[in-house]
């Protein structure tokens, strides 16, 4: 056995398949891949890794597991798979994973392969475990699937409360004890049991507020987006043999060493080094944007960029368009116990269509240049993109002074 000391479970014990699995290659690369990806440009602490988050998925896991009463072979594919849940991120966790996917097809979660060969598929069949069925449970399939990844699950448990401590922001904050205790399967579904609908809006809430304090923060935004443009051209570059494949097995430092390595990314590793990051020049609400803005796909937004740009008269380079998906709330359908039936939170919460509504109107499209460019891309991107000039909000157009779209064009 052996014992960690974690900064927000304090100790944890780690003992059978999981203390070995520990040592593999593939778990210690997690050290080197932050959690919250650039959100340290904004919050300066937050620079936990996914190594770490693995351990107290772990051990959550572990208490779990002891209040469902599963011992024995299962017991040890879940701990497995809580300790492997994250091995299939690329640098930056989930920051490139849309460019990564385009390209292999793979998402984090699809870990077959990962889990069959090298140290871990041999770690895993030495304790008799087969390296598929673990698979499985990270990618969410089956009874004990929904523990390792889904609307209660015990990762979400952990990178709650983490994120929270480490970039000092309280609104992270749940009880997972009481989460964990209240949990049961009925009918091979994992539910929170009777009197537990608060228990369950905590989980809800957590992320709601989180979501546009950390996660979608403005700055971890356009960080995040910046360095989306600058690996895309790294794969894209001549002078490189870097392809999706091997991207997504590199970690933090390995991507920064390739990226001023390149002379198509150097700019961004400079402005990456220096914080010095593009600006917003249009911070656009979801009703002033064209359906066909928001439900674009990659290759119409580059087209996006292309018109942009050329209506600004300037280099395509100094343009990011950063659309974000539709607004969508996963925890709302967890299951809870209620008079004896099972029923969707969404259906018994009077919360969830609060943060729904909270959410869309948090949502925002941004477009994004150097600082000496904001005004005369933040123009050309609202007849480009036909912005409804009413409603549409910009920031930052001035030393953060906010101002609706028909004053910004006067």
């Amino acid at each position: 056995m052996k014992i960690i000391k974690d900064s927000v479970h304090d100790h944890i014990s780690v003992d059978g398949v999981a203390r070995d699995l520990v040592d593999t290659p593939a778990v210690q690369r997690l050290r080197r891949i932050a959690q919250l990806g650039t959100v340290s440009l904004v919050y300066p602490s937050a620079n936990h890794t996914r190594f770490e988050h693995s351990l107290g998925v772990y051990h959550i896991a572990c208490e779990a597991l002891d209040h469902l009463g599963v011992e024995g072979k299962q017991a040890d594919r879940v701990q497995a798979a809580a300790m492997l849940h994250d091995v299939g991120h690329g640098p930056f966790s989930h920051n490139l994973e849309s460019l990564t996917y385009r390209r292999t097809g793979r998402y984090h979660d699809d870990v077959h392969t990962l889990l069959a060969d090298g140290e871990v598929g041999d770690v895993l069949r030495e304790h008799d475990i087969d390296p598929n069925a673990v698979a499985d449970l990270v990618a969410g399939d089956g009874r004990f699937g929904q523990l390792v990844s889904g609307e209660l699950d015990v990762d979400r448990m952990d990178y709650l409360v983490r994120d929270a401590h480490h970039t000092g922001v309280p609104y992270g904050t749940i009880d997972h004890g009481r989460l964990i205790r209240e949990l049961v399967f009925v009918d091979d579904e994992l539910v929170l049991d009777e009197g537990n609908v608060q228990s369950a809006e905590s989980l809800l809430v957590a992320r709601a507020l989180m979501n546009p304090t950390v996660y979608s923060h403005s700055v971890a935004r356009i960080s995040k987006a910046m360095l989306r443009r600058a690996s895309e051209r790294l794969l894209e570059s001549p002078e490189t043999n870097v392809d999706a494949a091997t991207l997504q097995r590199m970690d933090d430092y390995d991507l920064i060493v390739a990226l001023r390595s390149c002379e198509s990314t150097q700019e961004f590793t400079r402005r990456y080094d220096q914080r010095d990051l593009f600006k917003r020049a249009v911070w656009a609400e979801i009703d002033d944007v064209p359906g066909g803005v928001i439900e674009a796909e990659h290759r119409e937004i580059r087209e996006f960029e292309q018109d942009i740009a050329a209506r600004a008269d300037i280099d395509p380079s100094n343009v990011i368009l950063d659309v974000p998906s539709r607004p969508s709330m996963t925890e709302s359908s967890s299951r809870v116990m209620v008079n004896g039936d099972i029923r969707r939170l969404e259906q018994q919460s009077p919360l969830v269509e609060a943060l729904r509504a909270a959410q869309y109107s948090q949502w925002r499209l941004g477009v994004y240049s150097p600082p000496e460019l904001q005004e005369q891309v933040g123009h050309a991107a609202v007849d480009v993109l036909g912005l409804d000039i009413d409603g549409a909000l910009v920031s930052e157009v001035r030393d953060g002074v906010d101002t609706t779209l028909d004053q910004f064009a006067e």
